[in-house]
């Protein structure tokens, strides 16, 4: 039993030191040119734009337009499908509504060398063309609609009253619902007549959004787009795009701005140094004042350290990467300073036990019971913050801004991507803190202590 205590220190570090290289390095294979990750590593995480560099634009209706909740949601689908077209994949939008805003942000294109922020500004912002065609001939390069399809424009998006997902009674499957005004049920009852049995599509801009088959003759006004494959994200997905093409206003720029590549990786490069160059310090200035605490500490606040990397890189499965902002890493560095303070109040509660007379074991189990009720009020105080912060500041499907939703609707999520980094990367340092500096700590420094060699006080803080 006492062996077992003597390797809990060795067992302990030595998960810390695998966590550590890990989740800094990854684990990869490589085979000629194919690269297989198996657990992601520092290079693998994903950067935020003001980092990467990239574009912050937030978008609303003119003034004096009180946007309905349903037209922000269809603005956001066109915006979406736009980006898409633009080939920028790697993007974040949130829908400001009580404040009817759109906060648009993506990054540079790695190989980007010509890139027109403003004319993509421009593009996103201008109102959608909503088209119904006849058949769906389109460039098998472009995708653009050719021939009888690019010529023949059946409806307009002014034609559409309103669109809808709806599940279908009958079927029981979801299926998207169409309103036509006056006009546009005239002309639509012509082309359903004609091209009964044949494709009507429908295209935002020049891309393709459906091409159902018509099955029957339309005089009422009121279609139903159908799909035996339709989820209920997918109708939905599509009833905005639709509604997006009659929205009754262009979205104006409120404001954008611009990070270039270089700055954003200049100023990530300068806090990361900074932060090597502090906990280096920390360390040493750890081990010199508390001696053997102060060594376990630093052990501690690698595995923290390690562990905050690994949540924001996906390096478990069960959770997804997360966006790295320079606030975050602000957060990071701020959480290993608290880090340190826990472990401080706890080696100094070390050295007063020992002063007060006890011995080594006594003085340590005494020493970490009177810290642990400062350590946790201290980290619950900081982590109650970094839920408010994430809740205020998130996006809108995040846990904590449905938590927090009057606050939500107070600020928006106009800084999701900076502030929610912060919240976020504070939050798990403080978690690991409790783990690394409270639970791992207290393994460690008692399995050292039961070792002959470490048995003098004086590694302790006490008295030779």
């Amino acid at each position: 039993m006492r062996r077992f205590e003597k390797a809990k220190f060795f067992i302990v570090a030595g998960l810390i030191a695998l966590i550590a290289y890990t989740a800094f390095f990854g684990v990869k294979t490589q085979y000629g040119d194919l690269t297989t990750t198996y657990i992601k590593g520092g290079n693998d995480i994903r950067w935020g734009i003001d980092i990467r560099g990239g574009v912050d634009v937030t978008f609303s209706p003119p003034e004096g337009v009180d946007a309905t909740d349903d037209e922000m949601r269809a603005a956001e689908s066109v915006i979406r499908l736009r980006l898409m077209g633009q080939n920028i994949t790697d993007s974040e939008v949130y829908v400001d509504y009580a404040k009817d805003r759109i906060i648009v942000r993506f990054p540079w294109k790695s190989d980007e060398t010509e890139f027109n922020p403003e004319q993509a500004i421009a593009e996103l912002g201008e109102t959608a063309l909503l088209t119904f065609r006849e058949g769906r001939e389109m460039d098998p390069t472009t995708g653009e609609p050719t021939g009888v399809t690019a010529s023949n424009v059946i409806l307009e998006g002014k034609d559409v009253l309103s669109a809808e997902a709806l599940v279908d009674s009958e079927t029981n499957q979801y299926v998207v619902a169409l309103e036509l005004n006056e006009e546009g049920t005239q002309k639509f009852a012509e082309a359903t007549e004609r091209l009964y049995g044949d494709s009507i599509s429908i295209w935002m801009d020049n891309t393709l959004l459906s091409a159902p088959t018509v099955e029957a003759v339309i005089t009422d006004g009121k279609a139903v787009i159908s799909s035996s494959q339709f989820t209920v994200e997918e109708a939905n997905d599509l009833a905005n795009k639709i509604n997006a093409g009659a929205l009754p206003f262009k979205l104006e720029t409120e404001n954008f701005s611009t990070i270039s590549p270089t700055l954003g990786l200049g100023a990530r490069d300068a806090m990361l140094m900074a932060g090597v160059i502090a906990f280096a310090l920390v360390a040493l200035i750890m081990i010199g004042r508390y001696r053997l605490p102060g060594f376990v500490a630093v052990i501690a606040l690698l595995g923290q350290v390690a562990l905050t990397v690994a949540a924001t890189t996906g390096y478990f499965p069960i959770f997804d990467s997360f966006t790295l902002t320079l606030p975050g890493i602000a957060g990071v560095i701020l959480a290993i300073g608290f880090g340190v303070d826990a472990n401080i109040i706890t080696a100094e509660r070390i050295r007063e036990e020992l002063r007060n007379g006890k011995t080594v074991d006594g003085a340590i189990e005494s020493g970490f019971k009177r810290a642990f009720t400062a350590i946790f009020d201290g980290n619950v105080t900081i982590i109650i913050v970094a839920i408010i912060l994430m809740g205020s500041f998130g996006p809108p499907s995040s846990l904590f801004a449905k938590l927090l939703s009057p606050l939500y609707t107070w600020f928006g999520p106009s800084t999701a991507g900076s502030i929610y980094s912060f919240g976020f990367t504070l939050m798990v340092g403080v978690l690991l803190n409790m783990v690394m500096g409270v639970f791992a700590s207290r393994v460690m420094l008692k399995s050292l202590s039961q070792m002959k060699a470490l048995r003098n006080p004086a590694l302790y803080g006490g008295a030779k």
